[in-house]
């Protein structure tokens, strides 16, 4: 029977999990930059009062303003307003370091891509913000149909009429920050995280449900419209496809700088592999006196009686690598023999010190006649 190769257990089967005191930093770096860019891009309140009217008059043309019949039943059920309105305010800071958590403890095969796409994907929303400050749907006129949930049922929560900002804080929040709208890419990322990492159906349905809750909960508080959920949507695709090229960039400058690889980059780089690609082991070299090919695996077979008295060029090697021993084999394509043995084409151990076969395949060695099988 063919031999087969005993399984490698390295590293990159097993990658080494992240240290979390440069990964915390680097979060919270991140997320330092994505709020203070929100900040200093507000834009002036005629601008983005503008851009505000646009999308829902576009929205009222070809019928998707679901933002109006949704913000009603919030506005008149308290039971679904109030709720509604927790959701928002806090979701999005529980649920997307949670997950981010759990993958770095139980994913670390996965973390280090989920991470990136996450940020770099924050990143663009921060783009989005300074190219297109939009008025979100609550701060329009009343005249427009909106009613803003989180000023009505300020006085179940903490925050006021700044949007989810705690009461006096309101001016520490951009409120014209609404397109894209990343509470609805955030929970994009859950959900897919959800459901292609976590086990069971419960993950599969809560990877369902919770970007399909989040996004009737931004549009029925007012404080999205559906495009802005959209163009949430469309962020986390652009920077799901941005994530491998920039990771391969970073992996290029690490090691022009002659820093270690991050940990999971090489399975990452694997796991990215088209599906039925061979992943290639490295041989040893073959010592030059050697007349057994590198690639053959030898492994001791059962005890075979030893065939007739043959000559002595045929039990003895000149080659001081094989032992003179009657009880030595030569193995060929998973094949075993005995001493005096011969697989027909095989060249003998007494070939010559090139390689050459010196004897055909009814001779051994010197021209005696093979050894009977």
């Amino acid at each position: 029977m063919p031999a087969t190769a005993p399984a490698h257990h390295t590293a990159e089967s097993h990658p080494s999990r992240p240290r979390w005191w440069t990964e915390l930093p680097l979060v919270i770096v991140v997320y330092a930059v994505y709020s203070a860019g929100r900040l200093l891009a507000r834009g002036d309140a005629t601008t983005a009062v503008d851009h505000g009217l646009a999308i829902l008059r576009f929205e009222q043309r070809w019928g998707l303003n679901a933002e109006h019949p949704l913000n009603r039943i919030f506005t008149a059920h308290a039971w679904v307003g109030i709720p509604a309105d927790f959701a928002y305010a806090t979701l999005h800071y529980l649920v997307t370091p949670a997950i981010l958590i759990w993958l770095w403890r139980r994913r670390p095969a996965s973390y280090r891509a989920a991470r990136g796409w996450l940020m770099g994907s924050t990143l663009l929303g921060l783009i989005g913000f300074t190219l297109l400050p939009t008025c979100p749907p609550r701060l329009l006129e009343a005249g427009h149909g909106f009613v803003d949930t989180m000023a009505q049922y300020s006085a179940y929560g903490w925050w006021g009429g700044a949007a989810s900002a705690p009461r006096g804080l309101g001016s520490l929040t951009n409120q014209f920050a609404a397109m894209p709208s990343l509470h609805v890419g955030w929970s994009l990322w859950c959900g897919v995280m959800l459901w292609r990492h976590g086990r069971g159906t419960a993950a599969r349905v809560a990877g369902i449900a919770y970007p399909l809750l989040t996004t009737l909960v931004v549009m029925g508080t007012a404080n999205h419209y559906f495009l802005d959920a959209v163009a949430g949507a469309a962020v986390m695709g652009a920077g799901l496809l941005l994530t491998p090229p920039v990771l391969r960039l970073v992996d290029r400058a690490r090691e022009r700088a002659g820093l270690r690889p991050a940990p999971g980059a090489a399975v990452a780089a694997r796991s990215t592999a088209p599906a039925g690609a061979r992943t290639a082991i490295p041989r040893p070299a073959a010592a030059s006196n050697s007349t057994t090919s590198p690639s053959l695996i030898t492994s001791p077979g059962p005890t075979t009686a030893p065939g007739p008295t043959t000559s002595p060029s045929a039990t003895t090697s000149p080659n001081p690598a094989v032992p003179e021993s009657g009880t030595a084999t030569t193995v060929g394509g998973g094949c075993e023999t005995s001493a005096g043995e011969r697989i027909p084409r095989q060249p003998s151990r007494g070939g010559r010190p090139d390689g050459a076969a010196t004897a055909g395949p009814a001779t051994a060695g010197d021209g005696t006649p093979a050894a009977a099988r």
